[in-house]
């Protein structure tokens, strides 16, 4: 029933697309965009930068992921813009290993292929995305940075991901790992809430039963859920450390419930992606070439760190 629906969504949306834009189409590039969800500020974010992008080029972007995070929906929208003649598709995989034949059937129909955000394993014209492991890094020093502070030397620190396959999260989650190599803190073991953030706050509630001392939220909805979690225990002591900026992590940021996030350029990542598929379109040899889009540390009172994480 689920893959039925997200079939119809996706032929609904290149419909539309049809419907309002024939003529733009056969004029300029006709390209998917095909993010993890389409819920999550962080992909309506690059979907903006993207359709600026877009607009700037005279192409044609139509936003057409899946509502959830699903393998299956994403490849059924990877097969859906094949079918429907698109010239490129900038995707962020879900599952790098579950859309790879879809990719590669689509590489083979000669679609081209941008990574942004989170890649698959298989070979694209170019992919735009944070330096995750860097980034990951970088939170975890926050974290141990502001532990040290109160005097704690010590203690478990819940983690939650959104999955155990996403190549972006799962970086994420390395880099903050290393960061307490050598200290005596215990990394519990990692819980997954599929970037869901009342599942989150389920999987952080509990570790705050266990008594963490604090908790890493891998995306959006594990921060957010990680900090309303916080906030619902009363014990803002706790130290919650994420990933991506949104009005509802900001706002757990303000109040105290949360020591930062670490914001990403999605926006960056979507208007790039676009510029780089036009180009590849168009018999630009691209080389693979990876681009780091960088990060920034958001805290409460500050709109960012200046540093920017790069390799």
């Amino acid at each position: 029933m689920k893959r039925r629906t997200l079939a119809v969504l996706c032929s609904l949306s290149m419909l539309a697309v049809s419907a309002i834009g024939m003529t733009a189409s056969a004029e300029g590039e006709k390209i998917a965009l095909i993010t993890m969800d389409s819920i999550d500020q962080h992909w309506v974010t690059l979907n903006e930068g993207a359709q600026a992008a877009a607009e700037e080029l005279g192409a044609t972007v139509e936003f057409m992921a899946p509502n959830t995070k699903d393998d299956s929906q994403q490849i059924e929208c990877v097969n859906n813009a094949v079918a429907g003649g698109y010239q490129a598709i900038l995707v962020a995989a879900n599952g790098p290993d579950a859309i790879s034949s879809a990719l590669n059937e689509a590489v083979a129909a000669g679609v081209k292929i941008v990574y942004v955000d989170s890649p698959a394993n298989v070979e694209a014209e170019a992919t735009f995305s944070t330096d995750n492991k860097a980034a990951g890094t970088t939170a975890g020093e926050e974290m141990l940075k502001a532990l040290e502070e109160k005097g704690i030397t010590s203690g478990k620190i819940g983690i939650i991901n959104v999955n155990a396959a996403t190549d972006s999260c799962v970086m994420r989650e390395e880099g903050f790992r290393a960061a307490f190599e050598g200290t005596e803190f215990e990394l519990m073991e990692t819980q997954y809430g599929e970037g869901d953030a009342a599942k989150s706050q389920s999987i952080a509630e509990n570790y705050i039963t266990q008594g963490v001392v604090g908790i890493f939220g891998c995306n959006e909805g594990s921060t957010t859920g990680a900090g309303n979690a916080i906030k619902a225990s009363g014990n803002a002591d706790i130290i919650g450390v994420g990933f991506d900026k949104s009005d509802a992590i900001l706002n757990l940021i303000d109040d105290g419930y949360l020591l930062c996030t670490m914001a990403q350029n999605p926006d960056v990542m979507g208007a790039e992606g676009v510029k780089a598929a036009v180009a590849a379109i168009n018999g630009e040899e691209l080389g693979g070439a990876v681009t780091d889009t960088g990060v920034s540390v958001l805290t409460k009172n500050a709109e960012a760190e200046t540093e920017e994480v790069t390799e």
